[in-house]
């Protein structure tokens, strides 16, 4: 009888062939019992290394294939444009070990085998797109990261960077929650720290501003050459790093909001991807859709306390605590998006809704309305209209609003989405959410408070472009290496193998 260990192996000598290596740029495995690994192994056609707790890297055979973990690498920015979606050799793998075994950290949803993407691999027929992301690489997992406002650094352009996981710990702080109340509930602290250099620990009111799948290097260039003025203002009163944001793996939507809002990994909320398999349950979790996201928090794991929980839990003076404006994870939250799906009665959720939206056509925030032909575009376009009127909502006077407001905005995923980095639809996404802060910033201006709020601008991961000539699927590899083994398998995402050896 084949042993998990044994089927493990074939699927990774299968999958480091040589002749996949234009589509697999690496092949992770766990060794130790499920949801609790000692090491993770990581592979490709080049080589293979055993990843240690704290980083250790111990090569087993040929290259080191994450051996380049700088996380400000490809910068400045011109370099990243200079060498788009590199190879494995030119790549780099922020913090891969600690990454690794976070993912692997959940006993009934982690994957038995992860398989990354290249940078270049076009997949539409698996769900795959122009602009990619979800990858352990610098680019796909760096998200932009600046603060601004009251008791924010003013340092304007820095070199530096942080984590993802550490961006719920600062909102918390900054809106009141004392450093020893940031624990799970099981006490534990969490996986992510208050980045109280670049934001005092205080009680003010804090907007927290996430502009999904934003590009770490194309906003900060905008921003810069003055093409995104509700940015530019922001870092004219703040600071914003080069580096950015280093995403939880995979560096995909769900499993980074879950990571944002809660401050620690996946192996600890759950939230393992946009698509994944509970072994407990025997069913595939698809949180990542619009039938879907106002369940988001049913999938947390027990001890997991969101940042609106946090600072529910210390700001009782305030009617609204805290808001959370089209965002999945918005467990806690006082006013929420999510929780008005929840309570329509849509048996579909939010896809149920979509003849409630407004006319995407009608938005004052569209600069380019050719871009409404992408559906998702056009999506976009509405929720974040509709986001936007609920955070006028919200302030529409100081004493109304929350201590904690947490807005989403999806146009610009949708851009990077439909033409890649860089291109006319990514950067008109990016105008078009400009737009959408701009006319935020002239409530607040309004309201005289502009300088009293703390502003975080973050994005759930980064993105690379795909080469449209470069295709190809390792499922077939998958099935013939397999199939004489008896085992039963399931490839989540793609990349997410889960296996059962026979007998």
């Amino acid at each position: 009888m084949a042993t998990l260990e044994h089927v493990q192996g074939l699927v990774v000598d299968a999958l480091t062939d040589p002749a996949l290596d234009r589509v697999v740029d690496l092949v992770a495995v766990p060794e130790g019992p499920r949801g609790a690994p000692r090491s993770v192994v990581v592979a490709n056609a080049r080589g293979a290394v055993r990843l240690h707790p704290g980083g250790t890297h111990e090569v087993l055979r040929g290259a080191d294939p994450v051996a380049d973990t700088d996380p400000m690498a490809f910068l400045p920015y011109e370099r990243e444009v200079a060498d788009p979606s590199p190879p494995n050799e030119r790549n780099a793998y922020p913090e891969p070990a600690r990454r690794l075994l976070s993912l692997f950290g959940d006993a009934g949803r982690s994957p038995d085998v992860v398989v990354v993407h290249t940078p270049g691999h076009y997949f539409p027929d698996e769900g795959g797109h122009r602009g990619e992301h979800g990858s352990l690489d610098v680019i796909q997992s760096r998200a932009p990261l600046l603060v601004a406002g009251a008791g924010a650094a003013n340092e304007g352009l820095v070199d530096g960077y942080a984590r993802l996981v550490d961006v719920g710990p600062t909102l918390a702080a900054a809106a009141g929650v004392p450093a020893g109340a940031l624990v799970d509930a099981d006490g534990r602290g969490l996986d992510g720290q208050v980045l109280a250099s670049l934001v005092e620990p205080g009680r003010r009111r804090v907007v927290g501003i996430l502009w999904d799948g934003a590009h770490c290097g194309e906003l900060l260039a905008l921003a810069e050459a003055d093409e995104l003025p509700g940015v530019a203002r922001l870092l004219e009163r703040g600071t914003a790093l080069r580096g950015g944001a280093v995403a939880e793996f995979p560096s995909v939507t769900l499993t980074n909001h879950t990571s944002i809002l809660t401050g620690v990994g996946p192996g600890r909320h759950g939230v393992l991807g946009n698509v994944f398999y509970d072994r407990r349950t025997g069913q595939r979790v698809v949180p990542n859709d619009a039938s879907t996201w106002h369940r988001s928090a049913e999938w947390l794991e027990p001890g997991v306390r969101t940042v609106f929980e946090l600072v529910g839990a210390h700001r009782g003076d305030l009617q609204v605590p805290t808001a959370s404006v089209n965002e999945a994870i918005d467990r806690g939250a006082a006013f929420s998006t999510m929780a008005m799906v929840r309570a329509s009665g849509s048996g579909n959720g939010a896809a149920g809704l979509g003849s409630m939206l407004p006319d995407p056509a009608a938005s004052p925030f569209l600069g380019q309305r050719a871009h409404l032909a992408d559906g998702y575009y056009a999506w976009a376009t509405q929720v974040d209209d509709v986001a936007l009127q609920l955070m006028l909502q919200l302030w529409e006077s100081v004493e109304a609003a929350p201590a904690l407001s947490w807005w989403a905005n999806t146009v610009t995923d949708a851009g990077h989405h439909g033409g890649g980095p860089r291109s006319a639809m990514a950067r008109d996404s990016f105008r078009d959410a400009d737009r959408r802060l701009q006319a935020f910033l002239d409530r607040l201006d309004a309201l005289g408070v502009t300088d009293d709020v703390t502003f975080l601008l973050t994005a759930d991961h980064g993105f690379e472009g795909a080469d449209p000539a470069c295709t190809g699927s390792w499922r077939p590899a998958l099935e013939r290496v397999l199939a004489p083994t008896g085992a039963t398998w399931r490839d989540e995402g793609p990349g997410f193998v889960y296996l059962e050896p026979a007998g």
